[in-house]
């Protein structure tokens, strides 16, 4: 049935979203609005806003957010329809009766949904029956008890002359809701309606409501093609937008579960069973972008689990890259690669639950496999391969759409290419592995270079840490004292931060000072958590590093001396210009271990004196 604007605006206007989504988040109000710890995903303190007078929910850390009818969808599994019905029930709005060929669609899927269940009823009649003895005997040599198959509804399709055929039949099931259903195969030529499925144990798949909807099978003998088959496309059922065990995965993982990615039904089976009922699986498919979105709604990093060998590590590698466009801040994948000849089922079997626990510890990152994707098993010798995978990597990153993501992704790899090239190993002239030989540059020996290199890079690294320090503590302070915002408005408008994302603090303490409202620890938080900064507040609030000295000055004035002494050995820093010609040195350094040449040698010794000059001016060496 469709709802026209008015009506939904009327359901809307009725209902009270803080006290909807305050039966399943413990929400404290904070002026006109609600905050909570966010049911999608796992956080220590409070990024979950729900705001009455806009009628929306929005969550700052994952960024999920909408409306009574989403949050009734995200939470419940209900449909569109579905969440305008509990609402208008909930607040006494009457619904326009649907039309009769309304009702008809709406009827004709509910006895789909009853006949697949039907379906599912016969499958497992038939696994504890005579005709099941094989299946029941592979699933127990899968180590599949017997109160699993009741968990996870497994069944068996009997072998030929399509008994579910005749068995839906004698309960008065017309044969064309049987093909719609995807169970029966249509009439073709000389040939009647059959069964889809047969000699096949089967797993029944579920929507995110709990129905079922589909059956994957997996055969029992040696030449069944394919091993595993699934339920065609019907009404009811895409294989690209569901996944394996997902209703019952996902009130795992709002309990504090991982949100798991395995590669088949038994080994979803076997890390439930084992401990980790968290566990999904894509439908006989490469992940896919909706996958992608279902798996985010209910985890900021779900964990794909793949097998070690070489088609698993291509599946990694097609999930990696079918994430760039979709990341946005706080929200990722990680990877699990199991050792060669494993997986997660037949780990648990032969090792235990611990072994796959420990597996599950040493996850990576995305920018991790995306690097090995790009350099596993690769030579990059010469300068013309070392600048194909710098456009590679480049590439890589113009894919992700959020730029401030981007550029992270940028440092990252501009950083392990520097890395990777650095420690190019040297070759028998005694020169630096790029060099060719015959090269026309006579610079100093390699041991020269690599004392300088040395020297500059920890120069560089401490320099840089320290001032990332000390922009971390001018912050904690002014969050930890606010009263010094309003006292030192512009000595902080006039400091440069290098870290973007400490940055970005600081010019909202400054739009905060100028909005006139009250300077409170707690105001300022909640503002930088409206901003999408809470994860940093926080972690500013808990570095030791950082509130060293900070926390034990209880009086004014000892603060304001603290926030004047960092303040002015930032600015003191930059008055060097050392933040800079450090950046430059360290471009410098990598085209010189790149090519090699007098020119770029020269270069970089004409940065290491003039920082060298600049640091003995300013009284703090080298």
């Amino acid at each position: 049935m469709r709802f026209g604007e008015d009506l939904l605006e009327e359901i809307s206007r009725r209902t009270d979203l803080v006290q909807l989504v305050g039966r399943r988040v413990r929400l404290q109000r904070k002026g006109r609005v609600f905050w909570g710890l966010c049911p999608f995903h796992k956080e220590k303190s409070p990024s979950f806003k729900v705001d009455n007078e806009r009628r929306s929910y929005h969550c700052f850390g994952c960024g999920a957010g909408g409306n009574a009818y989403s949050w009734l969808s995200e939470t419940e599994g209900l449909t569109f329809p579905q969440a305008v019905e509990r609402l208008a029930g909930e607040a006494g709005v009457i619904l326009p009766v649907a039309t009769p060929a309304e009702q008809e669609t709406a009827s004709r899927r509910k006895s789909l949904f009853e006949i697949v269940g039907l379906a599912s009823d016969f499958f497992r009649d038939q696994l504890r029956g005579s005709v099941g003895a094989a299946a029941r005997r592979y699933l127990e040599d899968r180590g599949l008890a017997r109160e699993t198959w009741d968990r996870f509804g497994l069944g068996y399709a009997p072998p030929r002359n399509s008994p579910l055929l005749a068995w839906l039949g004698a309960k008065g099931v017309e044969a064309g809701d049987m093909v719609d259903t995807g169970l029966v195969r249509p009439a073709e030529d000389d040939r009647g309606p059959r069964d889809f499925f047969f000699d096949r144990v089967m797993f029944p798949i579920a929507d995110v409501r709990g129905r079922i909807v589909a059956f994957g099978g997996r055969g029992l003998t040696p030449d069944a093609k394919p091993k595993y088959i699934n339920t065609g496309e019907t009404s009811l059922f895409s294989k690209g937008r569901l996944l394996y065990n997902l209703d019952r995965a996902r009130e795992a993982v709002r309990r504090g579960a991982p949100l798991i990615v395995a590669e088949g039904y038994v080994d979803v089976i076997a890390l439930s069973e084992a401990g980790f009922p968290g566990a999904v699986a894509p439908l006989g498919t490469a992940l896919t972008e909706e996958q992608l979105a279902l798996l985010w709604r209910e985890s900021a990093e779900p964990v794909l689990c793949f097998d070690g060998d070489e088609a698993g590590l291509r599946a990694a590698n097609r999930a990696s890259h079918l994430a760039l466009p979709h990341l946005v801040p706080g929200q990722s994948l990680r990877f699990v690669f199991l050792p060669a000849g494993e997986d997660p089922d037949s780990l648990i079997r032969s090792r235990g639950a611990q072994a796959f626990r420990d597996q599950l510890a040493k996850a990576q990152p995305l920018a991790n496999v995306l690097w090995t994707g790009e350099t596993e098993d690769r030579d990059f010798s010469t300068p013309e391969r070392r600048a194909g995978l710098e456009a590679e990597l480049s590439c890589l990153v113009r894919s992700i759409r959020d730029q401030k993501i981007a550029a992270h992704y940028k440092r990252e790899f501009d950083d392990r290419l520097f890395r990777a090239f650095r420690q190019r190993k040297p070759s028998k002239s005694g020169f630096p592995a790029a060099r060719r030989p015959g090269s026309a540059f006579r610079g100093p020996q390699l041991e020269t270079v690599s004392a300088a290199v040395k020297r500059s890079s920890l120069a560089a690294t401490d320099a840089a840490a320290a001032r990332n320090l000390n922009e971390r503590r001018i912050l904690s302070l002014l969050i930890f004292a606010p009263e010094l915002l309003e006292q030192n408005v512009e000595a902080l408008a006039r400091l440069e931060f290098h870290d973007p994302q400490l940055d970005r603090v600081r010019s909202e303490l400054l739009n905060l000072a100028g909005s006139q409202e009250r300077l409170e620890t707690a105001a300022v938080e909640n503002h930088l958590v409206c901003r999408g900064l809470g994860l940093v507040a926080e972690r500013l609030k808990s570095d030791s590093r950082v509130l060293t000295g900070i926390g034990e000055r209880s009086d004014a004035g000892s603060r304001e001396a603290l926030f004047e002494r960092m303040r002015a050995q930032l600015e003191n820093a930059d008055s060097t210009g050392s933040g800079q010609l450090q950046e430059r040195r360290a471009r410098a350094l990598a085209e010189y271990l790149q090519h090699g040449t007098g020119e770029h040698w020269d270069e970089l010794q004409r940065l290491n004196n003039e920082i060298r000059a600049r640091l003995e001016r300013s009284g703090n060496g080298i």
